[in-house]
């Protein structure tokens, strides 16, 4: 018989105490439900005497953004254990380490990283990340290389595979991303003043076609462990420090999924420059430094990744010449294609992103969505003709000068 139940904020302290080494016997426990999320519980348990705190973050039965009129498996919460732990293996600094798993209660004990931030509220507060691109490049490269078949024993990750087979929440992403924008579905969430713009997009038959594409790559190309939700409200970061959170996705899919997703948030943050900068110096001076993130963040990816496979590639014929750049060249196509697809769905889509959402003035707030919009479409569109980042880059400041009406 199962003994899962949902923690009360006692029994989250009474949980903490049982865990070696984490607290002094007897201590004062405190602890706060900071939960912000659509699928978990997440407490904060904090020591009195010293400030030492952890996190338990309890998965629930149902999407907590709906109710329990939507269930969802509790296996999520092994699978984002399982994710962490590998990815902690490979990248030690960049996420925060697993203290406990407890299979019973769907509870993953983990490191406090409140002394960061979530990313999309340091984005939306126009902070600068320095370090972020060369961090999140090595993250990317590290995980993605050494969970695949270029870095990794074959019949070893065919047998990892299996355990990140993450078909409930793997169902999300084929609705929510590459289906249910693209149609008037019930669980769309559309602003009045942008339902032409999503009639559009239904009626777009080509675009749907490249949409096609990219859901294929996303059910059939098992090319290495995803992240599977990598956006910015999955990363703790400060000026010295970035942190991957929240892998409850993860399942193996298509390398370009988790670059495109990064990509794609610092696009959208972009396009709600409309509504965050005060005038047109400073919103051209931010922008300026998100599109070179963007750049940035691929390129640290790909050198990383490149000299990973030279260094440690366990294939043979994946070391003939020519093969590598082949790789790279379609694995920036689909990046392209999949964060075009992450822009679209946060706009029309039942999630939306803070970002854009939370830009109070509503003109300014179409125009965001609608340079969103573009930009993602755009990047669809075009994405399996792309040869370098710089033309991602180029489709970003392209229709942000059309939208608002400059020559170009």
């Amino acid at each position: 018989m199962s003994t899962y139940h949902p923690l009360s904020e006692a029994q989250a302290i009474e949980y903490a105490r049982q865990i070696p080494n984490l607290f002094q016997p007897g201590s004062d426990l405190t602890s706060h439900e900071i939960g912000d999320g659509n699928l978990n519980l997440v407490f904060r348990i904090s020591e009195t005497a010293t400030g030492k705190s952890i996190i338990l973050k309890q998965a629930l039965p149902y999407a907590k953004v709906v109710g329990e009129s939507w269930p969802l498996t509790l296996d999520r919460a092994r699978i984002e254990s399982e994710a962490l732990l590998i990815e902690e293996g490979l990248n030690p600094d960049l996420v925060p380490h697993v203290y406990a798993y407890d299979a019973d209660l769907a509870l993953t004990v983990m490191e406090d990283l409140s002394d960061h931030v979530i990313m999309r509220r340091g984005l939306i507060e126009r902070n600068q990340y320095p370090l972020f691109a060369e961090h999140i490049g090595r993250f990317l490269a590290n995980t993605l290389f050494f969970t695949s078949d270029l870095g990794k024993n074959q019949q070893e990750k065919k047998i990892q595979q299996g355990r990140f087979i993450n078909p409930e929440l793997c169902k999300i992403t084929e609705d929510l991303i590459f289906d249910d924008p693209y149609r008037d579905a019930e669980t769309n969430n559309i602003e009045a003043h942008i339902h032409d713009a999503a009639e559009q997009l239904w009626a777009d038959s080509e675009l749907h076609f490249e949409v096609a594409i990219l859901r294929n790559k996303f059910l059939t190309s098992a090319q290495a462990l995803l992240h599977g939700d990598l956006h910015t409200g999955s990363i703790f970061i400060k000026p010295d420090s970035t942190k991957v959170i929240d892998p409850e996705f993860a399942y193996y899919g298509p390398m370009g999924f988790d670059i495109g997703a990064v990509l794609a948030n610092l696009l959208l943050n972009y396009a709600a420059q409309e509504g965050w900068s005060k005038d047109s110096e400073s919103r051209a001076s931010y922008r300026a430094y998100l599109l070179q993130t963007v750049k940035d963040v691929w390129t640290h990816f790909e050198t990383n990744f490149r000299a990973l496979w030279n260094e440690h590639g366990v294939d043979r014929v994946f070391q003939t010449p020519g093969y590598q750049n082949y790789f790279l060249a379609n694995l920036l196509q689909d990046t392209v294609g999949f964060a075009g697809a992450k822009m679209v769905r946060r706009i029309v889509g039942l999630a939306h992103v803070a970002d854009i959402d939370k830009i109070e003035d509503a003109a300014d707030r179409e125009r965001a969505q609608r340079l969103a919009l573009a930009i993602g479409t755009s990047s669809i569109r075009t994405h399996r003709q792309v040869k370098s980042i710089d033309e991602l880059i180029a489709i970003a400041t392209q229709e942000s000068a059309a939208e608002r009406g400059f020559a170009l």
